[in-house]
């Protein structure tokens, strides 16, 4: 029997087209075979199992496109809100990097996320209907999931099932907005803070390497301004600067009646962690899903920036990792920008909106209008340490005074520090820990420190590590004769215990370290020669 030419072409260009998941499914497959990646016999089974399950679905996919006699098409879409927001989460990620090596090295993921990412998006769209838009729209959701959250190798499939969701939810969650059948979702955000919830659930934060990210992006110098800059396009272009605006300013806000109530600071190392202001630039201000309406947007941002405060906190006190504080609201955020415009455009609110201030101006000059103003808050800010590398709170020197002064959470806060540098391998830390842990349990302000034994864990190691008071505390606490003693830190202690939160200090020669200690206020260092100390055996 002679097939109709019309059909026998349609089902030509459908084969033809279905050539292009596969292309892109051979590349996942490819990665596989990097040697840096071939080292991690999970990583590869994930890699393989993905490109096997694609090429199930391409050839279902063929042979049902045949049957019915569909055309399946593609058509150019590059947009500037794609490849902007790409540009600017690529150069985050080139920047980190380069002070924190694994991002380089977790850069085959990363493009082993992106192929999958684009094979996955076209057999879903193509098994729904006949015309796949192609441009960038993978880039900005694989770049925005890997600026925030990463499984550990073991775990490296959840990965693709994050690409997985977010793209299946953009595809299919969706309502009418302003006239329009668009995504609820920011695709990238909603897998974030779906597995976030799943992973607070299970107590299964290990699996990744969410801290390690949030901690680790402060690293780079600079990284606020850095962070400032690359947002600018996106924000004259899309006029997205009142949210981001409006979220900085809550949080830095809240941050400053906080120390001004209690002496100490809410985030501890600064008023916006680095993580934190990351979110406010290039997540959760996706002009798609959020509202439309200019007050609207201020009030989404606000929400934002208030609702990390109160995560923080929340996640604090249950003892849950806090770094999912600029994750867990986005999807409600998303549910609420209709509501958040129907309240904005409400009698009560409407003369409070700021767009009516800006009606005779378009909207590129609105834009800049906003982002002047944003340029002077900021620049405000970072004059006055409220965003930078010089915030005080990253230094032990000020929580040694304010646990001294009877600031409520110094204590705690700095006997975790003084352990954290203990595991760093300082002996003076060491030490210190394990009187502050001594101290803790008499107070009962730290609930993890109420054995007093527990002193032994640090004290131990402070001895190994040849700091003799440690020694002598410890037999003091072993046997109960003596008095437990503090001594000042030497010389080897300091490239471990000045580092603050920006990473590991570089400096090594005895007057730089010095001169490093004196300007983060560490008593006596302005004046001490570098000599050696009688406290290392």
């Amino acid at each position: 029997m002679e097939i109709p030419a019309d059909i026998s072409e349609s089902r030509s260009a459908g084969k033809r087209a279905l050539l292009l998941p596969l292309a892109f499914t051979l590349g996942l497959a490819g990665v596989a075979f990097i040697p840096s990646v071939r080292q991690n016999q999970n990583v590869v089974l994930a890699l393989l199992g993905a490109a096997a399950a694609l090429c199930v679905w391409n050839a279902v996919l063929l042979v049902w496109v045949r049957r019915r006699g569909r055309t399946l098409t593609l058509e150019l879409a590059v947009k500037k809100q794609h490849y902007l927001q790409a540009c600017a989460q690529g150069s985050v990620l080139l920047y980190w990097g380069w002070y924190w090596p694994p991002v380089y090295a977790f850069v085959p993921l990363v493009v082993a996320q992106l192929v999958f990412a684009y094979a996955f998006d076209l057999l879903l769209v193509w098994s729904r209907r006949d015309t796949y838009r192609l441009g960038f729209a993978p880039f900005p959701v694989i770049f925005s999931i890997n600026l925030f959250l990463w499984f550990k190798p073991d775990w490296f499939y959840l990965q693709f099932m994050m690409v997985v969701l977010g793209l299946t939810a953009k595809e299919l969650i969706r309502w009418n907005k302003d006239g329009q059948r668009v995504h609820i979702f920011n695709p990238s955000s909603f897998p974030l803070a779906v597995f976030s919830l799943v992973l607070l659930a299970t107590g299964a934060s290990g699996i990744t390497w969410g801290q390690e990210i949030a901690t680790t992006q402060f690293y780079p110098p600079h990284m606020y301004l850095v962070l400032f800059l690359l947002a600018l396009p996106g924000q004259f272009f899309f006029g997205v600067t009142s949210m981001t605006m409006s979220a900085v300013v809550a949080t830095y806000l809240f941050g400053r009646l906080y120390f001004a109530a209690t002496g100490v600071y809410f985030f501890y190392d600064s008023y916006i962690p680095i993580s934190v202001f990351l979110g406010m630039h290039l997540l959760f201000n996706d002009p798609a899903t959020s509202p439309r309406t200019e007050l609207g947007r201020i009030i989404h941002g606000v929400l934002y920036g208030l609702s990390a405060v109160a995560l923080y906190e929340l996640l604090g006190r249950a003892g849950l990792p806090t770094f999912y504080d600029k994750l867990l609201q986005v999807p409600l955020l998303n549910l609420s920008a209709k509501g958040i415009d129907r309240v904005a455009r409400s009698p009560m609110l409407r003369a409070f909106d700021p767009a009516a201030l800006g009606r005779t101006l378009a909207p590129r000059r609105r834009h800049l209008a906003y982002m002047s103003i944003w340029a002077v808050i900021f620049t405000f800010m970072s004059v006055t340490q409220g965003v930078g590398d010089s915030h005080p709170g990253q230094w032990l020197p000020f929580w040694r005074q304010a646990c001294q002064d009877g600031r409520r959470y110094a204590c705690p806060y700095l006997a975790d520090l003084s352990a954290n540098f203990c595991q760093r391998g300082s002996g003076w830390a060491c030490n210190e820990a394990g009187l502050l842990h001594i101290a803790l349990s008499r107070s009962g302000e730290d609930l993890r420190r109420l054995d007093p034994m527990g002193a032994a864990v640090p004290l131990r190691r402070g001895c190994e590590l040849g700091f003799t008071a440690a020694c002598r505390n410890l037999n003091e606490l072993t046997t109960g004769v003596g008095a437990f003693a503090a001594a000042p830190p030497t010389l080897e202690d300091y490239p471990i215990i000045l580092r603050g939160s920006k990473g590991d200090i570089r400096e090594r020669e005895p007057s730089a370290l010095y001169a490093l200690a004196c300007h983060e206020g560490w008593p006596g260092a302005c004046y001490s020669a570098p000599a050696p100390s009688p406290e290392r055996k």
